[in-house]
């Protein structure tokens, strides 16, 4: 993000600041309002939460004084508080997605149909909107970006999320016109495709984090759906369906990511991954056909070829939010979007055996897992969109563990946000 420091200093300078909505104050959204306040030119103005007294601890933690932070649900209270340079607490994140005082919309939630709606909103009321929700973005994001397109708005994944970071650095090595052989990030823990909320608990305890998100990172969901999310945006395809998953240190990547054919261990090029044991990190491998810039990548010391890695040994999540926030003000450009449509598919997998009649849980939760899949694969099969879980969906019919579930199998009991964007997609 070159200069954006200089352009947020000008814009304070002018005595203007990015107006900022965010809905969700949970860790990630504490974190971001938290770094924002010590940032130049941007200013949360108005948060949502289901428990507002999330949001108040939240502007607290930040250092906002108690009597700068106005409660309300009516938009002309809200407006004036704002005016006043004061913040705003919502429990309804509509009034915030549509609240005039509001730039830029941010979903935090991390709930699927939550977001969708959130962006839905946002869009709507033409509003450029972050999403920091992974799993709605790879389940309704084409659809989302298009209509944000009519819309004259950005519709973004964020930084600082694992899919922003890989994206920055194929965007780095693109530009340079090098070939990109692989794009991936690595697992911060074990796989684990029974865990679940229970068997999380312990460990989320100790982090202060949700069991079920916690969850949904050690059953392999997660990482599935952020790599899924990079093949929207690159036109990249797993290499199997549910990738490989090796194991190798940041040195062993370049040699790892040849073909089989040449030494390797990859079917095609052009591919999403993971790797356990280069975590917290994402990367990815190049090649050239020029022998004089392979000469120069010896001798800057990236490796002994022919193929290479870009190693980022970081990624900040909602810390570095603010910085696509500022992209899509001033440059009209996201961070990451799904620029091919559906390249890949993060399908539901049952977790355990399931029983006719029995309803779903949530991603993170006792009944499914995801695994990425490419995308004719996925529609073949007919197979059942993980964005899509959640307890007004149940079972038709007996499924085994490890099954794919398809459309076939499962009906849908309540209409929902989500589900209707992704007919629309469909469509």
């Amino acid at each position: 993000m070159l200069g954006m420091n200089k352009k947020l200093a000008a814009f304070e300078n002018e005595g203007k600041y990015i107006k900022v909505g965010l809905i969700g104050a949970g860790q990630m959204g504490r974190g971001m309002i938290s770094q924002i306040e010590g940032m130049k030119g941007m200013k949360v103005v108005a948060v949502a939460d289901i428990n507002i007294s999330n949001v108040i601890n939240a502007y607290k933690h930040a250092g906002i004084p108690e009597e700068n932070i106005i409660q309300t649900e009516k938009e002309e209270e809200a407006v004036r508080a704002v005016e006043e340079g004061k913040v705003t607490a919502f429990s309804e994140a509509e009034k915030v997605a549509s609240l005039p005082s509001v730039d830029v919309v941010v979903d935090a939630t991390g709930i699927p149909n939550v977001g969708a709606a959130i962006a839905w909103e946002a869009i709507l009321n033409r509003k450029h909107i972050v999403m920091l929700n992974v799993e709605a973005d790879v389940t309704v994001g084409p659809v989302l970006k298009k209509l944000a397109d009519s819309a004259g708005v950005v519709y973004t994944g964020s930084a600082g999320d694992e899919p922003g970071a890989v994206m920055e650095l194929f965007d780095f090595a693109d530009a340079l016109g090098f070939e990109v052989i692989a794009l991936g990030k690595g697992k911060n823990n074990p796989l684990n495709l029974e865990a679940n909320p229970s068997t999380a608990a312990e460990e989320a305890k100790a982090k202060g984090a949700s069991p079920k998100m916690l969850a949904s990172f050690q059953d392999g969901t997660k990482t599935m759906v952020e790599m899924n999310a990079v093949a929207n945006a690159t036109g990249f395809i797993p290499d199997q369906t549910g990738m490989h998953g090796f194991s190798a240190t940041v040195d062993e990547l370049a040699d790892i990511f040849q073909l089989k054919e040449n030494g390797g261990q990859l079917h095609h090029k052009g591919i999403v991954e993971y790797v356990q044991g280069v975590a917290p990190g994402v990367f990815a491998i190049i090649t050239s056909h020029n022998e004089e810039v392979h000469e120069e990548l010896q001798y800057v010391k990236l490796g002994n070829g022919p193929h290479y890695t870009l190693y980022r040994p970081y990624h900040l999540t909602s810390l570095e939010t603010p910085l696509t926030v500022a992209r899509a003000f001033f440059d009209k450009e996201p961070t990451i979007a799904p620029t091919y449509n559906r390249r890949a598919e993060t399908v539901a997998t049952a977790k355990k055996d399931l029983k006719a009649g029995e309803f779903f849980d949530s991603i993170g939760g006792y009944s499914v897992y995801g695994t990425l899949m490419e995308k004719s694969e996925a529609d073949d099969a007919e197979a059942f969109p993980i964005g899509l879980v959640d307890a007004n969906v149940k079972v038709l019919r007996d499924v085994q563990k490890g099954e794919t579930l398809t459309y076939n199998d499962i009906e849908q009991t309540k209409e929902s946000t989500i589900w209707r964007l992704r007919r629309l997609q469909e469509q």
